[in-house]
């Protein structure tokens, strides 16, 4: 392994204008990261990781580099780019292990954390280094959100964010795992309690349905409870998965490993219109999942997926989808898997006076995360819907830094 991230680091022509650095939402610079790892300074190489992504870690093995760094990589013009995500995961996980934090000093002022997704947990090491007191209230009972529960063992091992966890601890922040806010603990009792300022990152636990006969039957499950928890479900040996993006990827991949005997994709367009990442789709492909496209789910059963056939076709110029008649069939299996996507859920909206939410459910924040309830701020899913890892950290960021002015001008002399 080491020598496999030695060899690649050594292909990196490091560009006096990185190509890579620009395709990554959070500007990781890195080619200078490369020349320390050369240079035999993994610790300042991992430490400048850590300062621009506290997650660099987990982006290391669930961003989308095909089409952020690696994708911009100028070598993968006429060969193959440098593996950039293998060599920042070797770093991350390196310094993770070896890295101690403290604050940098001792601020004023108590920060509240609802959520321990990838923005939650952003948020909290950007404001404990800074040396504010921080709580993280966590609705399940180990931190990680989405991270944690919503994507499988073999793409992010539970050890990591096990790891993160460690350093929070180290850092001061206190963890308050099983707890719910908004139906006993509110929003108005933890200003009451003394936090100066609230950061709400709950994420989006609420599958969307498709809005069709069947989706109360007992063979018929949602991605996002179904990664919560994969063992605790029964799907017999054949199983369909309504989706095209990485969580039905992920949803179809679990399934297999846990004993499904056939798994196949059902999408209405082609693969070419499929959301999730050309590295998804292969590894799917290599496990074997099969995909049932062009294919629109009209009604569910207990004996599978009544379905028709589309097609596209061009009208005024422009491509469309339409359903081809007389073509309804249905698709044989045990258990069907909705995985169109999620929202939030409304359990501190509904219990918060002054919080606005769009009509969709998502809570409306500036670009600062302030939302119109007046020291709470929010980010990530909850905010603008399902996101990937690495734009929730970008955002998150900004939302931290917007923070620590809001709470420092309370304690202006």
């Amino acid at each position: 392994m080491a020598k496999h991230i030695v060899d690649e680091a050594k292909r990196c022509v490091q560009c006096k204008n990185p190509s890579c650095s620009k395709g990554c939402p959070v500007s990781t610079p890195i080619p200078e990261v490369i020349k320390l790892l050369l240079d035999g300074d993994m610790n300042k190489a991992g430490k400048l990781l850590f300062t621009n992504n506290p997650l660099s870690v987990v982006c290391s093995l669930v961003c989308n580099h095909e089409k952020q760094c690696e994708g911009h990589c100028i070598l993968g013009k006429k060969s193959n780019p440098v593996q950039i995500s293998a060599i920042e995961n070797y770093i991350s996980d390196y310094r993770l292990d070896v890295m101690s934090l403290k604050p940098r000093n001792k601020l004023r002022g108590n920060i509240g954390i609802i959520g321990s997704g990838p923005s939650g947990i952003t948020i909290a090491f950007d404001l404990a280094l800074k040396g504010y007191n921080v709580t993280i209230f966590e609705a399940h009972d180990k931190i990680g959100g989405i991270l944690r529960y919503g994507i499988p063992e073999f793409r992010l091992p539970k050890e990591v964010i096990d790891k993160l966890k460690e350093k929070l601890l180290e850092l001061g922040v206190v963890i308050r795992p099983n707890t719910l806010i908004g139906p006993v603990l509110t929003i108005e009792d933890l200003f009451n309690d003394g936090y100066d300022a609230l950061f709400v990152g709950t994420g989006a636990w609420k599958p969307n349905k498709l809005g069709i006969k069947g989706e109360s039957l007992g063979n018929v499950h949602f991605a996002i409870d179904y990664l919560k928890n994969p063992e605790v479900y029964n799907l017999g040996n054949k199983l369909c998965v309504i989706g095209a993006g990485n969580a039905a990827m992920d949803v179809a991949r679990t399934a297999i490993r846990k004993g499904v005997k056939q798994v196949s994709i059902m999408y209405r367009k082609g693969m070419e219109d499929m959301s999730a990442s050309q590295y998804e789709l292969d590894y799917a492909r290599i496990d074997g999942v099969k995909f049932e496209l062009y294919k629109a789910p009209v009604e569910l059963t207990t004996n599978g997926v009544i379905y028709v056939e589309t097609k596209k076709i061009e009208e005024n110029g422009k491509q469309k989808l339409v359903n081809i008649e007389n073509s309804q069939a249905l698709f044989e299996c045990d258990s069907i898997i909705v995985a169109v996507s999620q929202g939030p859920k409304a359990n501190i909206v509904s219990t918060t006076t002054g919080m606005d939410v769009a009509r969709s459910g998502l809570v409306l924040a500036d670009n600062c995360g302030r939302t119109t309830k007046e020291g709470v701020f929010a980010s990530g899913d909850v905010v603008t819907g399902a996101l990937n890892v690495v734009e929730a950290v970008k955002r998150s960021k900004q939302v931290a830094e917007c923070m620590h002015e809001y709470v420092s001008k309370k304690y202006e002399a």
